[in-house]
């Protein structure tokens, strides 16, 4: 067992198994390649693991590398927090990447104007943006995502969530479509076709399970995984669509498509932020949540909101 510790491996090797590559791990830490390389060997030894290995052009990490990388990257936040100095948080210092998870929809009306704010205050930090995949309740606590926005139905332990804004769903179709510039009875808006976006698939859903209340059922000719999908489809065909009226305006009304009020009450849409305790007394995530609350905001506010108070 070695005697000594040098906790700088684990900061090169957070590093070397979230960029995946040595050149890209030496200029995160603003090491020369050789030394990296260096590092890299002082990390293999210790572990009695290669951690990288070559793979065509690039390099993938081994199974053992995969199996302690959330650790790994735990470890180093928990320290780099020991070490933070309270909640002083200069951002325009700030260098660090962080990994938001929401379905296309919402990346694709929030992801300007957070990246927007972000570029004016804190100029080092990336945001990487992954969608919506089948529910895993874990991906927070194995810290491979820093942040979800999203309806959160159920959180795993240790998780926090925050509801930032309510909405409530309408439908959507093309100009000129029959239902189009009109509140449509409850039979006309069951009788036409529905397209639905899902990312698990499913064929039927709160709205249905409404509808079966009152002895009625609707026409799901399709479904597709994502609200921006489904606009498109919607675009180019006589299907009703499905997007929330405040969220989602901005794709919209930017593919030039027309709400129809849905002919029956429904439960409110609860958008949320949700993160890993672990991040409770980090600043630099704190200042993120705020920036994210703020730009979510400021989009349901519309133009006149662009300034989106906290």
């Amino acid at each position: 067992m070695q005697s000594k510790l040098d906790l700088n491996l684990l900061v090169a090797l957070d590093a070397l198994l979230e960029e995946g590559s040595v050149t890209g791990a030496a200029e995160r830490l603003h090491l020369s390649g050789p030394a990296m390389s260096r590092t890299l060997g002082r990390i293999r030894k210790a572990l009695g693991d290669p951690v990288l290995v070559r793979s065509g052009r690039g390099m993938v990490p081994t199974p053992r590398a995969l199996a302690v990388r959330a650790e790994v990257h735990d470890l180093v936040h928990r320290a780099h927090r020991v070490f933070a100095g309270g909640d002083d948080l200069d951002p325009a210092a700030l260098t660090r990447t962080f990994t938001l998870q929401a379905e296309d929809g919402t990346i694709s009306v929030l992801a300007g104007p957070l990246l927007e704010r972000v570029a004016a205050e804190a100029p080092g930090v990336t945001l990487r943006f992954l969608g919506e995949g089948p529910r895993d309740v874990h991906l927070l606590r194995r810290a491979e995502i820093d942040l979800e926005v999203g309806v959160i139905d159920g959180a795993a332990p240790g998780t926090r969530v925050e509801p930032v804004l309510e909405d409530r769903f309408a439908s959507v179709v093309r100009p000129g479509h029959p239902l189009a510039g009109r509140t449509p009875t409850l039979a006309e808006w069951t009788s036409a076709a529905h397209v639905v976006n899902t990312r698990r698939g499913r064929l039927t859903g709160p709205t249905d399970e409404r509808l079966a209340e009152a002895g009625l059922a609707r026409r799901t000719a399709a479904t597709v995984p994502t609200v921006a999908a489904s606009l498109l489809v919607v675009r180019g065909s006589d299907l009703v669509g499905f997007a929330a009226e405040r969220l989602h305006r901005p794709l919209v009304e930017g593919l030039g498509l027309a709400w129809v009020p849905i002919p029956l009450a429904l439960p409110p849409l609860v958008l949320s932020l949700a993160w890993h305790a672990r991040y409770d007394a980090d600043p630099a995530h704190a200042w993120l949540r705020r920036r994210v609350r703020a730009a979510l905001r400021a989009v349901v506010a519309g133009p006149a909101g662009t300034g989106g108070r906290e």
